[in-house]
């Protein structure tokens, strides 16, 4: 029986490369059936076509149009990339599909994108050892996780409730949980990361490239395409029938290992100081410096208050890429290839930002 598949996000950075990698593979991935893409404007509509994908234009927030359109185009698999910090959205879709799955008998799913950093220092989650993607007791981890910030627990929560409801509506669902990832994407709309990208803003913004933590923290790290070839690898499993490890058990994280943000800081200061975006390739810690103002111009250029600075730009996170190896997943970049793409990267985001 053959699955119906809807990506969301297709115009972003990861949903884009996935979209584009998917059109690549077909021939070589058991057979599914149509293939559709969410979509907010024509161009985006047409966009997607060249890609294999029926465009589809709803609103996620309103449940029954979720239905309308989840149940009558029997659609069995759903790949969320909108917004990791809420969950009314994804419940809308988890109801839809548990209807399709009641209708048909048959398997439904849902992968969820969030990341990395609802596993990190910055929420509560242990970075006293490493913390494994498939840990059976990773759903109770996160349960107990407290972060500081609004935003950060809103993402736990909703990380916690996709699994609670889908368990309680016969969905299978999966978190994939992206972190540093790095290099071009091949979709039709945006090109570029985040963690990356937000190192750049910041520093061209204060001539300078600033380090947020104290010690020496470390980021799991991660190249698009590998990141995307977790993603396929998965939808791969759930077309061929196989019971891929999901809900308290379905925690993915893409990732050959980390890196220190250190030496990250370092390689992408010396190519800012190449173009003169910076005026030397010094990095510079921003806690405890004499301009107090240091954190602030940071968050004014990465538009968030100086509170949240640390959370775009630092941090310790241990969390440890297994599940993906048990289910076939091979990344083919080991985790230094950011320190040698570190040039490509600056010029990459310097010429679409």
């Amino acid at each position: 029986m053959s699955y119906n598949i809807l990506i969301t996000g297709a115009s972003g950075y990861l949903g884009g490369t996935l979209l584009a990698r998917l059109a690549t593979v077909k021939e070589r991935f058991p057979a599914y059936g149509n293939l559709y893409a969410l979509v907010r404007t024509e161009a985006q509509a047409e966009s997607v076509k060249q890609y294999g994908a029926k465009p589809l234009t709803f609103d996620t927030r309103n449940g029954a149009e979720v239905r309308d359109n989840v149940v009558n185009l029997d659609i069995a698999v759903v790949y969320f990339l909108i917004d990791a910090s809420n969950s009314e959205v994804q419940v809308n879709f988890i109801e839809a599909l548990g209807e399709v799955g009641r209708r048909s008998g048959r398997a439904v799913h849902l992968l969820h994108t969030t990341g990395a950093k609802v596993f990190s220092s910055h929420t509560g989650a242990p970075t006293d050892r490493p913390l494994l993607d498939n840990d059976p007791e990773l759903y109770k981890i996160q349960k107990s996780q407290r972060s500081p910030y609004t935003r950060m627990q809103e993402a736990i929560n909703a990380n916690n409730t996709i699994v609670e409801e889908a368990e309680k509506h016969g969905v299978r669902s999966y978190i994939f949980a992206p972190c540093i990832v790095y290099g071009e994407g091949e979709g039709f709309g945006n090109k570029i990361s985040i963690q990356t990208v937000a190192i750049v803003k910041a520093a061209r913004a204060l001539q300078r490239v600033y380090k947020v933590d104290q010690g020496e923290p470390s980021w799991p790290v991660c190249h698009i395409l590998d990141n995307t070839t977790l993603y396929l690898q998965l939808l791969c499993r759930i077309l061929a029938g196989d019971d891929v490890p999901h809900g308290k058990n379905g925690y993915y994280l893409a990732s050959s290992g980390s890196i220190v943000w250190d030496e990250l800081y370092t390689a992408m200061a010396a190519a800012l100081a190449k173009r003169n975006v910076v005026g030397d390739a010094a990095v510079v810690p921003a806690l405890g410096n004499e301009d107090s103002q240091i954190l602030e111009r940071m968050g004014a250029a990465l538009g968030c208050p100086k509170e949240f600075v640390p959370l775009q730009l630092g941090g310790k996170c241990t969390l440890t890429a297994v599940h993906g190896k048990e289910i076939g997943w091979r990344p083919e970049f080991p985790p230094e290839h950011i320190l040698e793409a570190a040039d490509a990267e600056v010029e990459l985001i310097l010429k679409n930002l």
